[in-house]
């Protein structure tokens, strides 16, 4: 299995672009939800605590992915297993417990939906040996994972097994995996196995954060080794070159999500504070401000009318994304809230740590 994922990036970039806009535009056609609606008076909402459950969602990326696409069960990780959430029941549907040939003690790092009874499964562990002591880690695995048979789909793909990589982020709005070595971007999509570089000669130092706009047109870049600046860079792919930069971060940028229709970024902080930029012009639009502490990710609700951030305050807070106001703090957790993400419907927030899942379920108001 070395070596499969580096095989299917071959294919040329624009392939991967079209991709992209092919998959936005599906994702928007099909999730039209109540967020959409436009009355005389607009409803008043609020969110209410629906549940909680042992675990995490993906801690280095977006983890949206985490909700089925029909928003009806969300995929918590502990340890070797996956939790099934039932949104509506508010408790656990199913523990996956998935096992691989020749890999011993393995530790699932996210769960991601491709399809409402498949998941795109990252880990690692231990080549099997008899002496468990000395047996070699495996490199970072790639898998999906049949939920309604608990079993292996397809085969199991290595992750830049030669090393030199960056962190790999998998984005679910769009379905592919990238990572950054030796000044490219790789691409692969698990569902189709189709790929693309993405080539930025001037970027020679590993970004240990990135996210690329659902259009395909836009990369953002955070926390490169040997840059001084906070400010995320933005690089224009069309042309491969840096052409901007978010101004006026005053600590590192720990996360940062575009909104589904491209036209805006928000930025997370370790200065406790969230951003809204548009795109673009790139210019600074909204400045959230209310965490005690930094914040370590902010998401776009599916239609853009929200932001959610997730804080070393142990909350997580809703935000007007038109005028910038706070909406609503959530503020039922016991330990800093790392990850925060709206369901594919927008009817529900889920937010984590590193060992608890809380998630929030959005109602009208007065009921």
């Amino acid at each position: 299995m070395a070596g499969e994922v580096e095989r299917r990036y071959r294919k040329a970039w624009p392939l991967a672009v079209a991709a992209i806009a092919t998959a936005v535009a599906l994702s928007i056609v099909h999730g039209a939800q109540i967020e959409s609606v436009e009355t005389a008076t607009p409803p008043q909402y609020v969110w209410v605590s629906h549940g909680r459950v042992e675990g995490h969602l993906a801690l280095t990326y977006s983890p949206a992915g985490a909700f089925s696409p029909d928003s009806s069960t969300l995929a918590t990780v502990i340890d070797d297993k996956i939790v099934l959430m039932d949104l509506r029941a508010a408790d656990v549907r199913k523990v996956l417990q998935p096992r691989l040939e020749g890999v011993a003690e393995l530790d699932i790092q996210s769960a991601n939906y491709l399809t409402p009874n498949r998941l795109f499964v990252l880990g690692s562990g231990l080549f099997r040996s008899k002496d468990r002591e000395s047996a070699p880690r495996t490199p970072r695995l790639a898998f999906q994972w049949d939920a309604n048979q608990d079993a292996l789909f397809g085969k199991v793909n290595a992750v830049c097994p030669r090393g030199g990589c960056g962190p790999p982020r998998y984005f679910p709005q769009v379905g592919y995996l990238a990572m950054y070595k030796d000044s490219n971007f790789d691409l692969w999509q698990p569902a189709s196995g189709q790929g693309g570089r993405i080539n930025i000669p001037s970027l020679t130092q590993h970004p240990h954060l990135f996210e690329i706009s659902p259009d395909g047109h836009w990369l953002l870049l955070a926390q490169i080794e040997t840059d001084s600046t906070a400010d995320p860079a933005v690089i224009q792919l069309s042309e491969h070159r840096f052409v901007d930069s978010l101004r006026g971060h005053q600590g590192t940028v720990l996360g940062f999500a575009f909104s589904r229709d491209s036209k805006k970024v928000v930025t997370a902080c370790e200065d406790g504070k969230a951003r809204i930029w548009s795109v673009p012009e790139w210019k600074l639009l909204r400045t959230l401000a209310g965490h005690q502490g930094p914040v370590h990710w902010a998401e776009f609700s599916p239609y853009g009318k929200w932001v959610a951030t997730a804080g070393e305050d142990k909350t997580a807070r809703i935000w007007s994304a038109d005028d910038g106001s706070l909406v609503q703090t959530l503020a039922e957790s016991s330990a800093p809230l790392r990850t925060v993400a709206f369901a594919p419907s927008g009817e529900y927030v889920a937010a984590s740590g590193e060992e608890i899942v809380l998630v929030w379920q959005r109602t009208l108001s007065g009921k």
